[in-house]
């Protein structure tokens, strides 16, 4: 009876927390983001000018394209189906009971975990759809800030009063109506479908239930084996490993092409990359792997070191660059550009409603940002993990001299972020972690690793 009777105050808490994560991370009134037109802006390796012969800013979200030529405006126009395309994950509530807790939202401790994912979600659509590719959607989003809040007074009702009852199905968001087909061709027709297909396949690996490959669920189970559970918060290098382990045990064929490599010690060893590059031969199958590879850093003590913002920006200027998991302190943004001394960035703190990813034709709308987000690099807290995409062994090759020569440029004669190393780790004295182990999906090498990360980096809010 003891037992029931704490399970039963352990609901009542669950319910009262998500009530008011709900109040807290939903009233979000959106404001607008300027951007100067007299500087380029940068978004994963893309350059965008906004350039005109008036000084001042521009909104992106459209609102004074009159007030520009129809060049210029094009240019905003791409620059926004670029950002609106890119996969936007963030706090969820009402989403199927996390195993081993009563929580049913992640909001107030998940941001690291949704950064990281969408950092994973920016690289497979690199994989799968190119990075030319954009959600012929993008531009129907709706910005505009009335909407956004009334719809949250209505959300926010229903969840509160969800809350305090014993009421937890998940709530699906209404279906869009059938969008017209697009394309005149038939070569255009099938290439649409196949890349809407592939589209909505990485949203569903990204879904809020126990089965999503990538999805929170599957994360947090990762990472109990890392000693962490679900409720605690994440730093950018643990979830840099737990990324690792979940695309190593993902399951869906399509995602065997492709292999997710974690810097150690700031340290990437070539031939540790491209072993896994060619671990297909070993299964008696052509060609070689992708890579993800993330390189978890620091880029200062107690604050972020002003001296790394060109590497920084260089980084980002990088079109096989897949974004960065970091933040400000006590709350993390995906960082995917730049103006200037700006980060461009992609805000998870944002609660939305469960989608269940596993229905016909699931809503697309709320997996994409309406507007990007802009903070001065000096606010930026020093830890975070940098992630790149590389096709092929000799892109990883061409990638790690290219980046090499930038760390060297920018290091000021001080030792760099991170190097690139020949040879394996453990010609280096380090213990090299097998690809799959049969007990433990973490060695007792990476346990220690992860421990001294959870304990140096900021907490999360």
């Amino acid at each position: 009876m003891e037992a029931t009777g704490t399970d039963e105050v352990e609901k009542i808490k669950s319910k009262f927390m998500s009530a008011w994560h709900n109040m807290k991370y939903s009233w979000v009134l959106k404001t607008k983001t300027y951007f100067s037109r007299n500087s380029p802006v940068f978004l994963l390796g893309k350059c965008y000018h906004f350039k005109t012969e008036e000084s001042g800013e521009l909104s992106t979200d459209g609102s004074n394209f009159d007030k520009i030529n129809t060049e210029i405006s094009g240019n905003v126009e791409e620059f926004r189906k670029d950002f609106i395309s890119r996969i936007w994950l963030t706090y969820r509530e009402e989403f199927p009971q996390i195993k081993g807790s009563a929580l049913t939202t992640d909001c107030g401790w998940g941001c690291t975990l949704r950064t990281g994912q969408m950092l994973l979600a920016q690289g497979l659509m690199l994989h799968f759809l190119g990075r030319a590719w954009v959600w012929p959607e993008a531009l129907d989003m709706d910005s505009d800030s009335e909407s956004w809040t009334s719809h949250t007074v209505r959300k926010l009702t229903a969840s509160f009063e969800a809350s305090l009852t014993a009421e937890r199905d998940p709530k699906i968001l209404p279906q869009p109506q059938a969008q017209p087909q697009r394309g005149t061709r038939r070569s255009w027709d099938v290439n649409e479908r196949r890349n809407e297909a592939y589209h909505r396949k990485i949203i569903s690996w990204f879904g809020d239930s126990p089965l999503a490959a990538f999805g929170l669920h599957q994360l947090i189970e990762h990472g109990k084996k890392s000693g962490k559970m679900a409720g605690d918060w994440y730093g950018p290098a643990v979830v840099a490993h737990i990324l690792r382990k979940a695309v190593e045990e993902a399951k869906d064929p399509e995602l065997q092409g492709v292999t997710v490599y974690v810097a150690q010690d700031c340290t990437v060893y070539s031939s540790d990359v491209i072993d896994r590059q060619c671990s297909f031969m070993d299964s008696g199958k052509t060609g070689t792997k992708a890579v993800i590879i993330l390189v978890p850093v620091r880029l200062g003590g107690e604050r972020t070191n002003t001296d790394y913002l060109e590497f920084v920006k260089g980084i980002l200027s990088l079109e096989y660059c897949v974004g960065i998991i970091g933040g400000r302190p006590k709350q993390s943004y995906y960082f995917a550009g730049f103006q200037d001394d700006s980060l461009i960035y992609m805000d998870p703190h944002y609660c939305q409603s469960f989608v269940d990813v596993s229905i016909k034709d699931f809503p697309l709308e709320s997996f994409h940002c309406p507007s990007p987000k802009k903070m001065s690099f000096k606010k930026m807290d020093p830890s975070c993990t940098i992630g790149f995409y590389c096709r092929t062994v000799q892109d990883f090759e061409k990638a790690s001299e290219e980046i090499t020569k930038m760390l060297k440029s920018s290091s000021k004669e001080k030792y760099p972020l991170f190097t690139f190393v020949k040879g394996h780790s453990k010609d280096y004295d380090f213990a090299s972690s097998p690809l799959h182990e049969e007990n433990d999906l973490f060695s007792e090498d990476e346990k220690k690793r992860l421990k001294r990360f959870s304990t140096e980096e900021f907490v999360l809010l």
